[in-house]
């Protein structure tokens, strides 16, 4: 499948900003399962410096600043993503969670010392005993990791309610815990910080969601998990929509929580109060160009 995603972000202030710094990750990963064959950002006001990076994660960085007055930044990512669906990895045939809990704190080999540095708190998750508490009738002796893994997320999308009004990008994710409600960031939040107190390693990554395929999130940027599995690599679930990612999903960039792969983050001198807008369309195209 070929899809086209757009997503613009308006900022609207108040007062006159008389200079902005900004960072976006807004560029798709080319991954297995996905390609990124074309990609456009576009800012208005033009900015008077623009640097391209790759962050600690291997996500891709547009950091940019405008140093002329305005009161309206706009941020404008345009993509064209050929993504696959994978064929479906039959449950029984992941390790035991405990077994891969103890090859991961030994971390002998490049693939779980890289996942040991995802079985830590980080900014926005926090490894408690409730959370530990909540995880682990999913996780009972002997069952293949993803076998709990999927219990796990079919029990967060069962037991909580997806409200756009019931948190915000700094809720605590002991808060969303307790309320058993919030957005696809929360319930991504909480099932990383159930895992990782349980001892398995897992990340949170960003991306969207095709719009208009019925699944919860579409339509704004979306957020899910990836567990990691021993001889199988990274497998992502969607707690939100209790599935694995498909060929309808575009995936962004990944970290350890939502603070090391917001969308835009930025800072501005003056402006006073902003409003924030953010249009996000991905839909299935027949062309390979943005130009098309």
């Amino acid at each position: 499948m070929i899809l086209r995603a757009t997503h613009t972000t308006t900022y609207s202030y108040a007062d006159t900003v008389s200079i902005c710094y900004t960072e976006a990750r807004l560029s798709p990963r080319s991954v297995p399962g996905q390609n990124l064959l074309e990609h456009e950002l576009t800012i208005d006001p033009e900015p008077d410096s623009a640097l391209l990076r790759t962050d600690f994660f291997g996500n891709a960085v547009a950091a940019v600043s405008v140093q002329q007055p305005h009161r309206t930044l706009k941020i404008t990512s345009q993509s064209i993503v050929e993504t696959r669906d994978f064929e479906p990895i039959h449950p029984g045939l992941t390790p035991p969670w405990e077994q891969l809990c103890a090859a991961v704190n030994r971390h002998d080999n490049g693939d779980t010392f890289e996942a040991f540095q995802f079985v830590f708190e980080s900014p926005r998750v926090a490894c408690l005993p409730e959370f530990a508490e909540y995880g682990r009738p999913s996780f009972p002796a002997g069952i293949p990791v993803l076998e709990g893994a999927l219990d796990l997320c079919r029990r967060i999308h069962a037991d909580f309610k997806y409200n756009t009004a019931a948190t915000t990008v700094t809720t605590p994710v002991g808060d969303a815990l307790r309320a058993r409600q919030g957005v696809c960031q929360d319930f991504a939040h909480v099932m990383i910080a159930c895992l990782r107190s349980l001892g398995l390693p897992a990340r949170y990554v960003s991306g969207y969601l095709q719009t208009g395929a019925g699944s919860i999130g579409a339509g704004a940027s979306h957020a899910w998990v990836s567990v990691y599995c021993s001889r199988f690599g990274w497998l992502d679930l969607d707690p939100t929509n209790n599935l694995m990612p498909s060929s309808k999903h575009i995936t962004l960039g990944w970290g350890r929580d939502y603070s090391d792969v917001p969308p835009v983050r930025g800072v501005a001198l003056g402006g006073g109060e902003q409003k924030i807008a953010v249009e996000v369309l991905v839909t299935p195209t027949s062309s390979r160009s943005l130009a098309d």
